[in-house]
């Protein structure tokens, strides 16, 4: 590039809606978040509520055993392993979002499972120790989730290739230069 470019205009910018890698932040302020929540409801609520159901358990461990072989099946169909078929470049994109919304929604989950074992374990009734189990299973597989979806979401990703390998066209531009 022999001529300083100026950057694009505001709101202009190619790249502000691209998507990138989930941010283990926006994980752990929506978890705060929703833990602050289940607290204040179950402070308040709690003698209302119903014993806790395992359904929920089941649904997350299920969820995180999926995405979990969804993410070692995709990493070896992109590395193109031996006996592995290509890969659909469509699902992968699709999986990528799968990941990005299971590892919101697992964060959530176990943000408000937390909060709800936390309250359940200074709470000295009865019902509450009846229900630490289903409640303590509940954050383990939300956070079992987010492993998952965390996994999938970064086996998704393109490998570099070495510099070698790739294009004569490709070694002499780089992104951002012509």
């Amino acid at each position: 590039m022999t001529q300083a470019q100026s950057p694009p205009p505001r709101g202009t910018d190619p790249d502000r809606f691209r998507m990138g890698p989930t941010r283990i932040s926006t994980l752990v302020v929506a978890g705060l978040a929703a833990a602050a929540v289940a607290w204040l409801l179950i402070s308040s609520l709690y003698r209302e509520f119903p014993r806790l159901p395992w359904l929920p358990v089941i649904t997350l461990a299920v969820l995180a055993v999926l995405e979990g072989y969804a993410a070692v099946n995709t990493r070896g169909r992109i590395e193109r392993r031996p006996g592995r078929e290509p890969v659909n470049p469509l699902m992968v994109a699709r999986f990528v979002v799968l990941a990005k919304a299971s590892a919101l929604a697992g964060a959530i989950f176990a943000g408000f499972s937390a909060g709800l074992t936390g309250w359940l374990v200074i709470e000295p009734t009865q019902a509450a120790a009846a229900d630490r189990p289903a409640a303590a299973s509940s954050l383990l597989a939300s956070l079992a989730l987010v492993a998952a979806a965390l996994w999938l979401e970064r086996s998704c990703r393109v490998p570099e290739r070495p510099e070698d390998e790739r294009e004569p066209d490709q070694r002499e531009s780089r992104p951002g230069q012509r």
